[in-house]
């Protein structure tokens, strides 16, 4: 093979990562990490703070996402990397700068799981509230752990089989709130979604942008499909297509379904805002009112079981990431070694941090809003690292031909400029938490300083750093 070949081989026994993985299976971790149903859970904050206007929403979000869904595509074909972001800002911000933005994701790629497996426990729980909600989570947690061991092409399949069964149930909500509309008429303006409901006064573009710092956490994930760079067949523009095509259908699938549930929302938005215990169930309620009750429990089982689904793609890419700052001696060498393909101790450490964060929220009442308020952090940070990357890479460097500069440039410029943007707004929890974290991450680079590395950063064109390729 020429010496621009980008096909990783192990440089030892166990070091080599399987090529398996065609787009299908990219899309299918991609919106299984998404979760097709995403807006479910957080549709009653959104009306609330949008003043009804919550398709808007998720219409200015999705375009917002879609600034760092395109710098993954730049970067995504000339390092194409287990890594994702770490190899990015490794190789185009320099060797500290990669180590920050893996550190960073990692908090994300390690609490996102932990998030999905509890709602999945509290499912589980409320159907069967004999097994304590913990018990329900930590299951979630083996069960998923022992596909992402058994391969990727495997949990792959089982995924494909879940997301399908998720968007049969989303598609049977569509239809079902379609009905009823076109025979009982909506509860709202049949715009409203767009304008606003008016009963919080004129339509404000402040509340639109206030309620897309909470939107775009239901899109964290589909970023995860990088991580599989090394794992797919047919080259990385296959994973630069399949991020941009998640990303699109996640939008639309987003901005039908609070659409619709808008309209058929019998309770005002102003009336979510002043009684925000409702807002949570504020789907399901009106799911409940105007459709019936079996829908209402068909969503609450598929989100259970999606849920668990999400996590496990979140944990696959959580062990790729440790297995990229493994290789790179970022991180305990140790978690480099692959077995028939596959990052079992990657993935096993993945699984042991996620799990006793998951048990530990499991067991306490504020568990999950302390999870919750802290997991966009580390992908935001890591979102903006990556948009420094292109600049980085194209613009400074000049590694990558001739400059654009709306691609090189104004892109990743607009997008650093929504990230940071989305930060400031986070709340002062999430903010200490990533800050700590930060630290404690810059503590490790200092002390690691001046220790052996993988060898010279990989220049355009080229696989994996010495040492994995």
């Amino acid at each position: 093979m020429s010496g621009t070949e980008t096909t990783p081989r192990a440089a030892g026994e166990g070091r080599g990562l399987r090529h398996s993985l065609g787009f299908r299976d990219l899309v299918v971790y991609g919106l299984l990490f998404i979760a097709p149903m995403a807006p479910v859970g957080v549709f009653g904050t959104l009306d609330a703070k949008s003043h009804g206007a919550v398709a808007l929403v998720y219409v200015v979000a999705t375009v917002a996402m879609a600034f760092t869904a395109f710098s993954y595509a730049q970067m995504v074909r000339v390092v194409p990397q287990a890594g994702s972001v770490f190899a990015y800002a490794r190789v185009a911000l320099g060797r500290e700068a990669g180590f920050v933005a893996g550190w960073m994701a990692m908090l994300d790629y390690l609490l996102i799981p932990a998030v999905a497996y509890l709602f999945s426990g509290i499912a589980m729980n409320s159907l069967v509230p004999e097994v304590s909600r913990w018990v329900w989570t930590a299951l979630a947690v083996v069960v998923t752990t022992l596909l992402n061991l058994w391969g990727v092409r495997a949990a792959a399949r089982v995924g494909f089989l879940v997301l399908a069964s998720e968007i049969l149930v989303l598609l049977v909500f569509l239809v079902s709130a379609v009905v009823v509309l076109a025979r009982d008429g909506a509860e709202r303006g049949w715009l409203s979604p767009l304008t606003g409901d008016g009963t919080q006064g004129a339509f404000a573009l402040s509340a639109v942008l206030g309620a897309v710092s909470v939107a775009v956490l239901s899109y964290l994930g589909f970023d995860a499909i990088a991580t599989f760079a090394e794992e797919v067949t047919g080259g990385s523009a296959k994973v630069a297509r399949a991020l941009l095509f998640c990303l699109t259908l996640a939008g639309v699938l987003f901005v039908a379904q609070t659409w619709l549930i808008a309209l058929l929302e019998p309770v005002s938005s102003a009336e979510l805002a002043a009684e925000p215990g409702r807002q949570g169930s504020a789907f399901y309620d009106a799911v409940d009112t105007s459709v019936g009750s079996w829908l209402h429990d068909l969503v609450a089982v598929s989100k259970a079981i999606g849920a668990a689904f999400a996590a496990l793609a979140g944990q696959a890419a959580a062990g790729r990431l440790l297995f990229a700052m493994g290789r790179d001696r970022r991180l305990p060498r140790a978690l480099s070694r692959t077995d028939g393909g596959v990052p079992r101790v990657a993935l096993l450490v993945a699984a042991v941090i996620t799990l006793v964060a998951a048990v530990w929220a499991a067991r306490r009442d504020d568990g999950m809003d302390h999870l919750v308020s802290v997991v966009d952090i580390g992908a935001l940070t890591a979102f903006t690292l990556l948009h420094a990357s292109v600049v980085g890479w194209f613009a400074v460097r000049r590694r990558g031909g001739e400059v654009s500069w709306w691609r090189h440039v104004l892109v990743p410029v607009a997008g650093a400029a929504i990230t940071v943007a989305v930060i400031a707004e986070a709340s002062a929890t999430a903010q200490v938490v990533g800050a700590v974290w930060l630290v404690i991450g810059l503590v490790i680079m200092v002390v690691q300083r001046g220790a052996d590395t993988t060898g010279p950063t990989p220049e355009e064109g080229e696989g994996p750093p010495p040492g994995a390729a």
